[in-house]
């Protein structure tokens, strides 16, 4: 409660000094916690949402898309005037607290595991004779992984492939896309990887994901369209273009989680003025997907295209096959 009062206190001296400044809680807890940071709207007006890097990376590695689906449903719509801050990287780890209580243990280890095999490292936190879960006096939690996104995301559990790319890609369309507002970590924007020199000469895990680009060289790879940092930063930059003239995803559209199975991932904005609407579907896993359109019960008396791909979709009885980890924007505008 005390936590809360000075957020309150902060609240008010900062709307007194700048009515326009925004106030962003970063609290790196369990989700239901997290979200009673908004308060009453008189709390923060931003959240970060970091319930949404663990439990995406564990979707796209195992290409099932149910616990994210649980998530996002149970999530509240945020009052006007607050939202979400949506990232899936950051200089630090993918936290892990955040994901308890929405990822089994079993889940966690095996996630835990397959970052451990893409490169990653793992910070821990010990548990102590008070803890409530279970665990024993002495023992230890994984707190949080210490990876690179675009590591972490450069194969499944069953190993590393060649659609790294395509899977890196389809984890920010989806983190576009959702309610809020999405932040991107300048190293998941230059698509690099981990920095294990550095980690090892500071000592810190967290430095795997912190590397220190030299100019010349950073710009020389962006030169080069067949680099892959080159391709990462056209690819996401395409996107972000593309979002911003979105109603549909202003920070407080409507948004409702879709139905259409495991491997695809899918949910409806619609912008405040219910002029637009954009039906987001993504194939979350290594293989092709059909989506039957029907499905999404489009209306019919409207033009309908998936804005990514420009393509039209004129016969709504129509069956779309989606490629590995491709993203469908589909608007009615």
């Amino acid at each position: 409660p005390e936590t809360h009062e000075i957020v309150r206190l902060l609240r008010t001296l900062a709307e007194h000094y700048r009515v326009d400044a925004v106030i962003i809680t970063e609290t790196n807890i369990p989700s239901r916690e997290n979200l009673s940071y908004f308060g009453n709207g008189n709390e923060a007006h931003m959240v970060y949402n970091f319930s949404l890097p663990p439990l995406l990376v564990n979707t796209l590695v195992t290409g099932d898309c149910q616990y994210l689906n649980t998530w996002l449903m149970g999530i509240p719509p945020a009052q006007p005037g607050t939202t979400y801050f949506n990232f899936i990287a950051s200089h630090d780890g993918i936290g892990l607290r955040p994901a308890e209580g929405l990822l089994d243990d079993s889940e966690l280890d095996r996630l835990v595991g397959t970052m451990q095999k893409f490169g990653g490292r793992v910070s821990w936190r010990a548990l102590s004779k008070f803890q409530e879960d279970g665990h024993a006096e002495g023992q230890r939690k994984a707190y949080e992984i210490n990876i690179s996104l675009f590591d972490a995301l450069k194969g499944t559990i069953q190993g590393e492939d060649g659609l790294g790319l395509q899977r890196f890609v389809c984890a920010h369309a989806v983190m576009l896309a959702l309610e809020g507002v999405p932040g991107i970590y300048i190293h998941s924007l230059l698509g690099t990887r981990n920095d294990y020199e550095r980690m090892e000469n500071t000592g810190h895990n967290r430095c795997i994901n912190r590397h220190k680009w030299a100019e010349a060289k950073l710009n020389a790879e962006l030169d080069n369209p067949e680099s892959p940092h080159a391709q990462v930063l056209a690819q996401l930059s395409q996107l972000i273009a593309l979002r911003k003239q979105q109603s549909a995803f202003h920070p407080n559209a409507m948004q409702f989680t879709l139905q259409l199975g495991p491997q695809l991932f899918g949910f409806w904005r619609q912008s405040i003025n219910r002029e637009q609407d954009i039906f987001v579907v993504n194939n979350i896993s290594a293989d092709q997907q059909a989506l039957n359109v029907a499905d999404l019960n489009l209306m019919e008396e409207r033009n309908w295209q998936d804005l990514i791909s420009t393509q039209k979709l004129d016969d709504l009885q129509a069956t779309i096959i989606l490629e590995p980890y491709q993203t469908l924007w589909i608007s009615n505008q």
